[in-house]
Order: C-alpha cells, then structure tokens, then sequence
C-alpha cells in the first residue's frame, strides 16, 4: 500500500487544526481589542492630552525631583499647583470679565439706559466702508430699537456663533484643566512610564531602530508642545506691549488672557480685534494714531502664522519642514491634539522612510547614527 495518501490526509488535517487555532486566537484577540477601546474611548482624548503633556514637562519634573531629594509624588504635586494657578487664575479673570459685561448689558437693556454714541467725525471718509460704517452707526444712534428689529436674523445667527465659541473655548479649557491633573499623576510614574515606552517601541522595531524612534517621538511631541507654548508666550508679550503703547485698559489682564487663549490654539485677534474697536469708538485717539495702534495690534494678532514655522521643529532629527507640514495638517484634521499625533506621526514615517531608502545592509549603521545625533532626549533611568 502507498503511505503517501495517509500522510497528506494526516498533513491537511494538522494544518487545518493549526490555520484553526490561529483564527479563534485571533478573534478573540481582535474582540478583546474592540471591547477594550469601546471601555477606553470616552477618556481617550484626556489620556492623549495627559501623556503629551507628562511627556513634555518629564524633564522639568525631573529636575525639580531631585531638587526635592528624589520625591517624585512631592514634585508632582508641586507642578501641579503651578500649573492650576497659571490656569485658572486667567481663566477666572475672563469669565469675571464676561460675566461683568453680560451683567452691565443686561441692566442696561432693562432699564432702558442702553445707548450708541454717535459716530466720530471723518468716519465717512474712510476707504471704501467708511460710508456703509457711518450710517449703520447712526441709525443705531438715533433709534436702537428698530435698529436691533432690522438686524434680528443676524443678530440671532451671529449670537449663536458667538455662544458656539464660548463653549468650545471653556471645554478646551477644562479638558486642559483636567488632562494637567491626569498628566501630574502619570509624572510620579515617570520613571517606569520611560521604561515602558521605550520597551514598546524595541518590542516593534528591533533594539536600535526602536529607541531611535523613541527618542524621535518624544523629541517631536516636546518641539511641538514647546513651540505651541513659546509661541503663545511671545505673542502674549507682544500683545501686551501693544496695547500698552496703545493705552487701552487692563492691558495686562489681557495679555495673561491672550496667553491662555494662544495655548489653547485661539487666535490673539479675538483679543486685539476688541482693542481696535474701543480705539476706533471712545474717540481719544486721533485718526493717524487709530492707525498706527490698528496696524501694529493686527500684526501682533496675527504674529503666530510666522513664529509657528520657526520654532516648530527645533531640535528635532528630521526636516523642519516635515514637522510643519505634520502639524499643520495634524491641526486641519484633527484640531490642536492633532498637531501633536501629525507632527509625531510624520517625523516617524519620514525617519523609517529614509531608513529603508538607505537600504537594509546600512540599518543598523543609520539607527545608532540617529540615537546618537538625536541624544538623550528623555534622562536615562
């Protein structure tokens, strides 16, 4: 008799219970990995936030733990109060100012004492809108009731929008507020967070490659980070020095807003675009005055759309470019938390890329040509 019939049944049926087994594990695994984001999804935006930003203060952390005799928790902690202070106490201010104007424009409109001052002169001879501006003004002078009856579609659908943005920019805050609280915590962890994230990305690509590429990341999201608050920083003070120069009041209460906000991807011009109404309406300043003041508070507005291309990147082992371009459509997909997993995202595709343009014989070589060019980004534990 021919055994070779019997040994293939034999083969196929080895190979049938093998292909089987791998197909349940692998959909057990795959369930197991759906029911597991579904659990995770609701805080999966709070936890991305908080490891952005565990991973950017960790070197600050570290500093200030040995400063404290290696406490981490104690240092922790004290980050934290800082970071509360520096954002609720701005926060606190603009809602006061906010709820003060709806207060004083409430009693206004219930006692009837509302009223439009009436248009500056020269206002008509301004290029182009100059006309159009004067006559709204003044019919809102002489009769702001029908004024407001005339102007109610569009004042219902500009009010919307405005509301719309006020809530979007108070759970941008608090969603700040609350990942600086979980990223506080996962610092005093910090050492075996480090360990652990390094040993993720060996485990997927091999011992050089993978710390290159950790050290990449960790390298970008602090560029990022670094350049979104540097950023701020320095159009906050411009701001501020602006309306100073321009006389406008609370100057500095507006600048500490102007921060906050820039931190939060607002624009400044939500700040400075108040600035130069009250310029051009409270009739103090002269028309050449109004503007020079309009001028420099519409640059300083508008100043991050050229810092943000030269500070994004900086001490990052890839093109400048590639992180602006990671960033920028990181932020039109996916908001300011994409600027972050884009930048990040497209450094580390650029690095593998050109890894493998290198071609495989010369890996090895690239990968600790990168860790020692990169340097130690994160402190060695």
């Amino acid at each position: 008799m021919n055994p070779l019939p019997h040994a293939d049944s034999e083969f196929e049926q080895r190979v049938s219970s093998s292909l089987l087994d791998v197909l349940i594990r692998a959909s057990l695994i795959g369930g197991l990995a759906v029911l597991c984001y579904q659990i995770f999804s609701p805080f999966l935006t709070l936890m991305t936030w908080a490891i952005i930003l565990a991973v950017t203060l960790y070197p600050l952390h570290q500093r200030l733990a040995r400063r404290v005799g290696g406490k981490q928790w104690l240092a922790s902690t004290i980050l934290a109060i800082i970071g509360l202070l520096v954002i609720i106490i701005p926060m606190a201010l603009l809602m006061n100012s906010f709820a003060d104007s709806v207060r004083h424009f409430i009693g206004a409109v219930q006692q009837d004492t509302l009223a439009i001052p009436p248009p500056r002169e020269g206002i008509e001879k301004w290029p182009l809108v100059g006309k159009r501006i004067q006559d709204v003004w003044w019919k809102a002078h002489t009769d702001l009731p029908g004024f407001v009856r005339s102007m109610q579609p569009k004042i219902g659908v500009l009010a919307q929008k405005a509301l719309a943005m006020v809530a979007s920019i108070a759970s941008g805050l608090l969603l700040l507020l609350a990942s600086y609280i979980v990223s506080s915590i996962l610092l005093a962890y910090g050492e075996s967070g480090e360990r652990a994230g390094r040993a993720i990305f060996v485990r997927v690509a091999g011992t050089p490659r993978g710390e290159a590429l950790y050290k990449l990341s960790t390298a970008t999201i602090r560029a990022v980070a670094l350049g979104v608050i540097g950023v701020a920083f320095i159009q906050a003070i411009l701001v501020g020095l602006a309306l100073l120069l321009a006389g406008v009041p609370a100057a500095g209460v507006l600048a500490v807003i102007a921060l906050v906000l820039g931190i939060a991807q607002v624009p400044a011009l939500v700040i400075t675009l108040p600035a130069i109404i009250y310029i051009w309406s409270s009739g103090g300043y002269g028309t050449a005055a109004a503007v020079t003041y309009t001028i420099i508070l519409l640059v300083t507005g508008m100043a991050d759309n050229v810092l943000k291309p030269l500070m994004l990147g900086r001490g990052v082992d890839a093109p400048m470019p590639v992180i602006l371009l990671g960033a920028l459509g990181g932020m039109a997909s996916g908001g300011i938390l994409g600027m972050f997993v884009g930048a990040t995202l497209l450094a580390i595709g650029y690095q593998i890329f050109t890894g493998w343009v290198a071609g495989p014989n010369s890996d090895s070589a690239v990968s600790q040509n990168e860790a020692t060019e990169l340097g130690d980004v994160a402190p060695n534990t």
